[in-house]
């Protein structure tokens, strides 16, 4: 990649393992004046195996893969742009957990694109996993968190300076204004107010968002409420990842 910093406006990607608080930061930045943040898409996830491991079938059209990329591109773009430009804002940002499996080929169509990893313990990854999905999901949730956990962040050692950005939820919970802070800095954005009082602001969200978010606040303590079999997979399958994050 360019040694280059990215450009100013340029696209936003908030990654991370599902349950991890991508969705309250979502909504974060969605209430700053300048960044629209609308559902999320998972768009790019489906078009990734297309002209990746199935790039062949589409080669049979003629086309160059590249002139594939630049109509995705095209085409991604001015939706996020139509999008941003609807609520009066001027840069768009996506929110797709997913994402964070593929951000080589998200960097592919957006070279100028800053991607904001959020991690959050392994524990209580594995306790909300069981709130919104289940007890089956929550037994695999350790082994997912890993898999997302280590795939952003490969992407992110190869990645040019002001374009990867690691976000701990636990710091958002206990400091939401200096996490905040210090995230607008990383987008070269200014600070407002308005992104610590996104619970009074409209967003493009089912009611069911809301319901999430209060659950991911009271977040801290869901470790404490995992019985010892959910304890002991999440302990033995997350590490030891989870201690060189510190969990």
């Amino acid at each position: 990649m360019s040694d280059s910093s990215p450009a100013p406006g340029s696209p936003i990607f908030v990654v991370g393992c599902q349950r991890s608080g991508t969705t309250v930061l979502r909504l974060m930045l969605d209430s700053h004046p300048d960044i629209a943040c609308g559902p999320e898409t998972r768009f790019l996830s489906w078009m990734e195996p297309i002209t990746g491991d199935s790039w062949e079938r589409l080669a049979r059209f003629g086309p160059p893969r590249e002139a594939w990329l630049a109509k995705t591109r095209e085409y991604f773009g001015s939706v996020q742009r139509d999008y941003a430009a609807s609520k009066g804002k001027r840069r768009w940002a996506d929110k797709s957990p997913l994402y964070a499996l593929i951000l080589p080929f998200v960097w592919e169509l957006f070279p100028d694109a800053q991607v904001v990893h959020v991690i959050r313990d392994p524990r209580d990854v594995v306790a909300s996993h069981r709130t919104a999905f289940g007890y089956r999901s929550a037994l695999k949730a350790p082994v997912k968190w890993k898999q997302y956990v280590r795939a952003a962040r490969s992407a992110g050692e190869q990645a040019r300076p002001g374009q990867y950005h690691e976000l701990r939820y636990e710091a958002l919970v206990a400091d939401r204004e200096g996490t905040m802070r210090a995230l607008l800095d990383f987008l070269g954005e200014p600070w407002d107010d308005a992104v610590l009082d996104f619970e009074s602001r409209p967003h493009d969200v089912p009611d069911r968002y809301w319901r999430r978010t209060q659950q991911r606040r009271q977040g801290s303590t869901a470790k404490k409420k995992l019985d010892p079999l959910l304890a002991t997979t999440s302990r033995l399958l997350s590490r030891p990842l989870a201690r060189e994050l510190g969990y």
